[in-house]
């Protein structure tokens, strides 16, 4: 244990690593040492840890007596087609930083899979508080007033993140043109039928729906397509301020109102049905905070936007399709024996649970 950690500094939701998840932790500092845009403080064998949070792509917390940096690298086993590609993730936040300053500041990336059997990328680990679960008692966040400057919080920096200069950046590029819409819905159409098990549902009447009822897409602007509050950090010294946006693996240009929908599907509101109070990953259904019909008005107020009753449905019924199979694509290695990590095991549950949801939303 580092004297940081003795001394009562060490970083919330960072445990000891997995063995199946662990690496050699002194090829990467040397590859650090010859490779990274700043290789200052990095001249011995970092502590390692695993942030346990995720079950998609695998994090940790790399930590020198002065310096705190965060790798990134894919899961072992079967990956979905186009999946896990650290390059592309680094690439695009390298680009995204100087437009968008919510993006932590890239260190390396590493391409070279002999280094630790997989390729990774480093970056800069920004301090400040995750929002998990529930609420962290004592943070100043209980009182009406804070949760809707939070809530206000979340919903600005959505809107920034759309109004981000994709020709300043660059990142025009990953815009593929007309009908983002359409081919995101045959896209995790195809990877839910690729992915899926016996032992959870077909989705059939939601796809028929959504292939049934698309909205034209909305002019085309940089979008998380993961964003959530445990995707964000909150500035330590001011809880009202978003200092980070992290885990860009999904980013790409395209409809932002798809963006709108896939941060829906996490927020769980008060009068939600249990099962879906189960799975709960954010305390958006603690007294105060916002209500999803909220969390739209305010984001189209913003925007200057009129969005209808039909389209905020599409809208948030693909966000949770979506977010099936993102949990049924992790479940997929749990069921064949891939991985042992425990939050894969039970992702079969969230699969059922989010297409019971699914039912919900189609009425």
């Amino acid at each position: 244990m580092s004297d940081r950690e003795t001394d009562g500094d060490a970083v919330a939701g960072a445990g000891a690593v997995r063995e199946e998840d662990s690496f050699d932790a002194s090829a990467v500092a040397m590859w650090l040492r010859e490779n990274a845009i700043d290789a200052s403080g990095l001249d011995s064998v970092p502590q390692v840890r695993q942030f346990g949070g995720g079950a998609s792509n695998l994090t940790y917390l790399l930590r020198w007596p002065t310096r705190d940096l965060i790798l990134r690298r894919p899961p072992s086993g079967t990956k979905a087609k186009g999946a896990h590609d650290m390059a592309r993730e680094y690439r695009i936040q390298d680009a995204l930083a100087p437009v968008y300053p919510l993006v932590p500041r890239m260190v390396g990336h590493c391409g070279d899979e002999s280094v630790i059997g997989s390729e990774f990328y480093v970056m800069e680990r920004v301090d400040g508080l995750i929002l998990r679960r529930d609420f962290p008692e004592g943070v100043g966040l209980d009182d009406p007033a804070s949760r809707d400057r939070l809530c206000a919080t979340f919903v600005d920096a959505l809107v920034a993140l759309h109004a981000a200069d994709l020709e300043a950046s660059g990142l025009r590029e990953l815009d593929r043109g007309p009908g983002y819409v359409a081919r995101q819905v045959g896209g995790w159409v195809e990877r839910y039928r690729r992915a899926r098990t016996e032992d959870v549902g077909d989705f059939a009447e939601v796809i028929a729906w959504l292939q049934d009822n698309q909205p034209a897409d909305q002019p085309h602007t940089m979008i998380h397509n993961d964003f959530r509050f445990d995707n964000l950090v909150l500035a330590v010294d001011d809880l009202s301020r978003v200092a980070g946006v992290l885990d860009w693996e999904l980013s790409t240009v395209g409809d932002p109102l798809m963006d709108v929908g896939s941060a829906l599907a996490y927020w769980l509101q008060a009068d939600d049905p249990e099962p879906m109070q189960a799975i709960r990953l954010q305390p958006t259904n603690a007294p105060g905070m916002w209500t999803r019909e909220q969390v739209w008005a305010a984001y189209a107020e913003r925007r200057g936007l009129t969005i209808g009753a039909q389209d905020r449905r599409f809208y948030e019924l693909f966000g949770t399709f979506r977010l099936a199979v993102i949990a049924q694509q992790i479940y997929y290695r749990a069921f064949h024996r891939q991985t042992t990590n425990p939050k894969a095991a039970g992702m079969g549950m969230f699969v059922r649970i989010l297409d019971a949801r699914c039912a919900e939303l189609l009425g």
